[in-house]
């Protein structure tokens, strides 16, 4: 989903599987515990419990909960940008295009499951065995490329996502704590806030690890659907929060039990994500008009039950970063614990577990414009991940047995707009790397500003 330059990041681009499903920042495959690494041959992970179905209401919550995250503080922002027509017309015609995005892996990924005889088929096992699939002797003989490339991708992206989650937490905890003397119960008008200085936001961040640690220590799917569930109830009670004062004061007063259930609850879950987006987004504006700040959260009354926004957004993040964890966790781990015994594979695995959270709260503590490099990231591999591959996918795998020149088109345009924003977003990006030398904190804090 787009989100705003302050904001900037895909939530989509997730590994998705047919019978295990996680996040999409937009449309992705949860890589499985017996895939290789890099070259898609199937390496049994030694004493790591198989991950059993999960249901599709536990699916919707993490479909959700995947594809929502701090962008959506900034889509007010976005809408004034835009425009109050073109603002929601876009974030519609993006949702609705990344789900079909998402329905075109999936149904790719049956059929290559029904013609091989597998119980499941993840992204890049889909992707290797359509360019097997394709009339183009080049592609059939790099086949083993793509898979690579998808792995690559997700892994980058999604730690990339973990690391500026780490920022957002520590900027939004940080700014709590600093307005907390001049906070007051009356929520009624904004007043000028007087920040009480506290500890630098890396030590904030670096407060943040051990909960990080354990979190991530998580390996069944099933049961990271209690924090998936506890981070939907907690931004949706800050959006609400949010909702209700925008609205009083408007000028216009693949591990699924079933995976035949999955296209059904994929629809149901990109609508209620759609509708947020463009709920938010076109309130926001509607409210503030041109004094929408980057965050939306930076135009609340500064009370104790708007803070709780930021609160509520903290708990929400702190459960999230263990779902987007998991995904290149997934992808590293089974690789990684397939080369050693079966006695060493748990150590193994508990021990990149905690190398890659470090490794994450160590970049997000040294990189100043973490912002910016999410979104030259999030440019390249999810626009590639949730709207250049799935297109061009669907025509490698169907085009041997036919296919319309209607559907080829419709293919052909997604990719094309896919790969106009990846250039776009990268030029902007890599622009303001190199020319902005004003310091930025996270892209999503929410600074008083009043």
């Amino acid at each position: 989903m787009p989100v705003t330059k302050s904001g900037r990041g895909h939530q989509g681009a997730v590994d998705l599987k047919l019978d295990l499903t996680s996040s999409p920042k937009s449309a992705k495959k949860l890589q499985s515990k017996d895939s290789s690494f890099w070259d898609g041959h199937p390496s049994e992970s030694p004493g790591l419990e198989k991950t059993k179905g999960i249901t599709a209401f536990q699916t919707l919550v993490h479909l959700v909960k995947g594809n929502m995250g701090t962008g959506i503080l900034g889509l007010p922002l976005a809408v004034k940008n835009a425009g109050i027509l073109m603002g929601p017309l876009s974030l519609l015609a993006m949702g609705f295009t990344a789900c079909h995005c998402m329905h075109i892996l999936v149904r790719c990924a049956q059929h290559f499951c029904h013609r091989l005889n597998k119980p499941f088929m993840d992204y890049g096992d889909t992707v290797k065995h359509g360019l097997e699939a394709s009339p183009s002797a080049w592609l059939r003989n790099h086949a083993h490329w793509g898979r690579r490339i998808v792995s690559f991708f997700l892994i980058v992206t999604q730690l990339g996502f973990c690391c500026v989650y780490i920022v957002f937490l520590a900027d939004n905890l940080k700014q709590v704590v600093e307005a907390v003397n001049g906070t007051t119960t009356n929520c009624h008008y904004n007043e000028t806030v007087i920040l009480t200085p506290t500890m630098d936001s890396r030590l904030y961040m670096l407060s943040f690890l051990p909960f990080l640690v354990l979190l991530v220590l998580i390996r069944n799917l099933r049961v990271l659907t209690i924090f998936s569930m506890l981070a939907n109830i907690s931004m949706l009670v800050s959006l609400i929060i949010i909702t209700q004062y925008i609205a009083q004061v408007l000028p216009l007063e693949n591990k699924m039990k079933d995976a035949r259930r999955f296209p059904a609850i994929l629809s149901l879950g990109m609508s209620i994500i759609t509708a947020l987006y463009i709920g938010i987004g076109s309130l926001g504006y509607l409210r503030f008009g041109n004094d929408i700040k980057a965050s939306i959260t930076l135009n609340l009354p500064n009370c104790w039950l708007y803070q709780s926004v930021k609160l509520l957004y903290v708990v929400g993040i702190l459960c999230t970063y263990a779902l987007q964890f998991f995904v290149p966790a997934e992808i590293i781990i089974p690789f990684a614990t397939s080369q050693v015994s079966k006695r060493w594979a748990l150590p193994l695995d508990l021990s990149i577990r905690l190398a890659m959270v470090c490794l994450t709260c160590t970049l997000a503590i040294l990189i100043p414009r973490l912002d910016l490099v999410l979104s030259l990231v999030g440019s390249v591999s999810s626009s590639a991940l949730a709207l250049i591959i799935p297109p061009l996918l669907e025509i490698t795998t169907y085009y041997s047995e036919g296919m319309s020149p209607l559907t080829i088109a419709k293919d052909l345009l997604i990719s094309i707009l896919g790969f106009v924003g990846f250039v776009v977003g990268t030029y902007q990006a890599l622009d303001e790397l190199i020319f902005s030398g004003h310091p930025l904190t996270s892209s999503n804090s929410t600074i008083f500003v009043q």
